[in-house]
This record gives C-alpha cells, structure tokens and sequence, in this order.
C-alpha cells in the first residue's frame, strides 16, 4: 500500500509525520514496536467491546456481588437492632432517622418491601370485607 506525499512532506491518511521521520534504522524500529503496542491495545479494547457475553456475565457477577453484600448489611442492621432494643430503649425519632436512612440508600428493598405491605392490607381488607369483623 502507497501513501501519497504532499508538499509539506507529510503522507496522506497517515498520522502526519514527515517521511523520513526516522532518524535512522534504530529509530524506525522503535516507532515499529511503539505503533505495535499501540494497535495491540486498541485490538485488545475492541475485543472487550465486542464480548457482549463476556461482559454480561460479569456485570451478573457483579450485581450478584453487590446482592450479597447487601444481605449481609441488611442482615446485621437487622440483628443489631433487635439485639439494642433488648438492652435499652432508642428514642423513635432517632430508630426513624435510622430507617428513612436505610431506605434512602435501598430503594428498591423499600418499593418491595412497600408492595409486599401493601398486599397484606388488601388481602386483610378483602378478607374483613367477606367475613366482617372478627
């Protein structure tokens, strides 16, 4: 493949330097190994674009990861709050803070746990309505 060569010395469709930009075979060299590098790691970038597959499972891995740890949180906040309130009393306010806090950082715990709630109502609801009260 030929590259045109302008006035100014420079080729056409290449990264615009002069030819014989190379200060002898020692430099041409190097300037072969540092474009080399440089087209491995834009082949290697686009071998990581193109792995859809790859790249799902990890982004699953992940979520799964962050699954787990939040459990774990869930979990402890939880037996740490059963476990205060054996031993001293904390203010309501102060259990409330601690509550819009969690839900602020968990949302989506919140939407289930709300929906969950929900249905319980309706269901109790429903059920009143059918047998009247008890």
């Amino acid at each position: 493949m030929t590259d045109a060569t302008s006035r100014d010395g420079t080729r056409s469709g290449s990264t615009a330097q002069p030819v014989g930009g190379a200060k002898g075979p020692d430099e041409l060299r190097r300037q072969i190994e540092q474009t080399r590098g440089e087209l491995g790691d834009t082949v290697e970038e686009l071998a990581g674009k193109a792995d859809v597959k790859g790249r799902a499972k990890a982004r699953v891995a992940d979520l799964k990861d962050r699954a787990g740890a939040m459990t774990v949180h869930l979990r402890s906040s939880a037996g740490h709050t059963v476990r205060g309130g054996a031993g001293r009393a904390d203010p309501p306010s102060r259990r409330a803070r601690g509550a819009v806090r969690a839900g602020l950082g968990h949302p989506r715990a919140v939407l289930v746990a709300g929906a969950a709630a929900g249905v319980a109502v309706a269901a109790s609801l429903a059920r009143r309505h059918r047998h009247g009260p008890c």
